[in-house]
């Protein structure tokens, strides 16, 4: 009887998942928590960058973008920015952009983990887009003329990944930021 337990225990054991199930692995099924998935937005993404004093005026200047928020930490200090056309008519002061920053969408996070900017040894951050590091590709940015935008960030001095002219896509531009992240250029609308 014993030996007849021990059998079934050990069926038992080695018929269970090697793999602990998880939410890759099984169904997904109704939360019984209160939530409405239809109001939630995606707020940001977030870069690590070498010199905020390089970066931020690039956004700035290259994109329009406005710096919205600064938050330091121990050692190191995120700076959001985004568009003013993203907020709404109730966000009019720096300290209203603050307070509203979770409720908008696209908004940059750029991290600076402090002493890159002065560290001779320091390589850059992976872009995603090649070894090692794989992964991350890009953000993307719409413009109103996409044949005026490349001309503007030509004269700017603007760094190209890619042109609209080079390539099968030809209605795409791909831009480097200062740490060689890869900003896509595509227009409101084709034509």
């Amino acid at each position: 009887m014993n030996l007849q337990r021990s059998l079934q225990r050990i069926i038992q054991q080695t018929s269970r998942p090697l793999v602990k199930p998880s939410i890759a692995t099984t169904p997904f099924r109704m939360s019984s928590t209160a939530t409405d998935v239809g109001t939630y937005k995606f707020n940001h993404t977030m870069f690590r960058i070498k010199d905020p004093k390089v970066s931020i005026p690039w956004y700035e200047k290259v994109l329009g973008m406005e710096l919205i928020n600064e938050s330091p930490g121990g050692d190191f200090t995120n700076y959001f920015l985004a568009y003013p056309s993203g907020q709404s008519d109730k966000v009019k002061s720096q300290e209203d952009k603050k307070k509203f920053q979770a409720e908008r969408e696209g908004v940059l996070e750029l991290c600076h983990n402090w002493g890159t900017e002065s560290d001779s040894e320091f390589k850059g951050y992976a872009n995603g887009n090649s070894e090692p590091g794989r992964g991350f590709g890009h953000i993307c940015v719409a413009v109103d003329n996409l044949e005026a935008a490349c001309k503007r960030f030509d004269e700017l001095g603007v760094n190209f990944k890619k042109r609209p002219e080079e390539g099968k896509m030809r209605h795409i531009a791909f831009i480097l930021d200062p740490d060689g992240y890869w900003v896509e250029i595509i227009a409101f609308k084709r034509g």
